[in-house]
């Protein structure tokens, strides 16, 4: 595979900036998601590296090659698009064997590729077939074939799974996490589901405004979300975010607002060198850190419920607090009714704290 690093790579489409100074590296082997909503710079980073775009400014290399403006032929990337693009009018086979083909791969070796990787991929039986006689998922297998098949340095995935059903989805996840194990292979990949990203990606990029806010392993980008922005894209239901007012009284710190008292004295001395008494801050906290409690004396929080949504294994419970929508995610309590008041504890050990810049505070 192959080691690819973005540095200061910016894209420009007139005044807007798509891309806007992204630098970042993935070393040989990894899988890393380009993870944010519409617009947010993601598929252009993926069309940089694929040539389909050049940059504006920066150098984007491979091991060490600068491929910043080669041809998309010179590159030695495989890409699985969104749509697919088979040929409709080509068999299964003839689509897997087209890089090589185009490549100049004699007949022999190029049918034996092509019947080895169908068969890793489960889709032998199917050679013969044309993409409109198989089903979307038995595409997007077609299509991870024909990426696969000329051993490329770098696979790049641009939204892959987004036209499949959810169980489909779900199987076709699990399929490109252990073939990507299994191959080892140094890939890219591009989605707005950020349940795709946590369960594919070594690495998560997340992007706004052309940027690269926050890179990191799923799970620490999701306990410590560096911004507002990253704490509410990522999760499903997103943080919790509250605004609150600080209060330094004495020897004590707490967290207020209308239905909310947290109480933060243990650590007042580093709260008072960065605030002041009456600072606005917003208080961050995944649904499922609200622990129901039975009254008000042992809660932090307390609000009308708005929403109950039975889920299995889980129930979420969405509730009025003062004004604001805060979910809860319950595992085996018995949910409250709606319209009646619930109280809940937050497990401070899992806050987080943002500043009125939406930055998080470090604690």
């Amino acid at each position: 595979m192959a080691r690819v690093s973005f540095d200061h790579v910016s894209k420009h489409f007139g005044t807007v900036r798509a891309v806007d100074d992204v630098s970042f590296d993935i070393v040989d082997g990894e899988f890393i998601c380009l993870l944010g909503p519409s617009g947010c710079g993601k598929t252009t980073t993926l069309r940089l590296m694929a040539g389909l775009e050049q940059p504006t400014s920066g150098r984007i290399t491979v091991d060490d090659h600068d491929v910043t403006f080669a041809k998309p032929k010179e590159r030695d990337v495989g890409m699985v698009f969104q749509d697919y693009a088979l040929f409709p009018h080509m068999t299964i086979a003839e689509n897997i064997a087209y890089p090589l083909k185009v490549r100049g791969t004699a007949g022999k070796d190029r049918d034996a590729r092509t019947l080895d990787v169908a068969r890793s991929l489960g889709i032998e039986h199917l050679l013969e077939r044309r993409p409109g006689q198989i089903s979307g998922g038995q595409q997007q297998r077609t299509s991870v074939a024909r990426a696969v098949v000329h051993k490329p340095k770098v696979f790049l995935f641009d939204e892959p799974l987004s036209n499949l059903d959810a169980k489909l989805r779900i199987e076709a996840r699990s399929f490109l996490k252990h073939l990507q194990v299994e191959l080892g292979v140094t890939a890219l990949y591009v989605t707005h589901d950020q349940a795709e990203a946590m369960a594919l990606a070594d690495r998560i990029a997340v992007m706004e405004g052309g940027r690269v806010v926050q890179m990191g392993p799923p799970l620490d980008v999701y306990r410590k979300p560096l911004t507002t922005f990253v704490a509410s894209f990522l999760g499903n239901p997103p943080m919790n975010l509250v605004p609150v007012r600080l209060r330094l009284d004495g020897a004590s710190a707490r967290l207020e607002a209308e239905g909310l008292e947290v109480d933060l004295s243990a650590m007042r001395a580093r709260l008072a060198e960065q605030f002041r008494d009456g600072a606005g801050l917003t208080l961050g906290v995944r649904p499922e850190h609200l622990r129901l409690v039975p009254d008000v004396g042992a809660a932090t929080l307390t609000g009308t419920v708005y929403t109950v949504e039975p889920l299995g294994p889980e129930t979420l419970i969405t509730c009025t607090v003062d004004g604001q929508l805060v979910t809860a995610r319950l595992f085996g309590d018995e949910p409250p009714d709606l319209g009646h008041t619930a109280h809940f504890r937050i497990d401070e050990s899992h806050l987080e704290l943002f500043d009125e810049s939406g930055v998080r505070v470090v604690r």
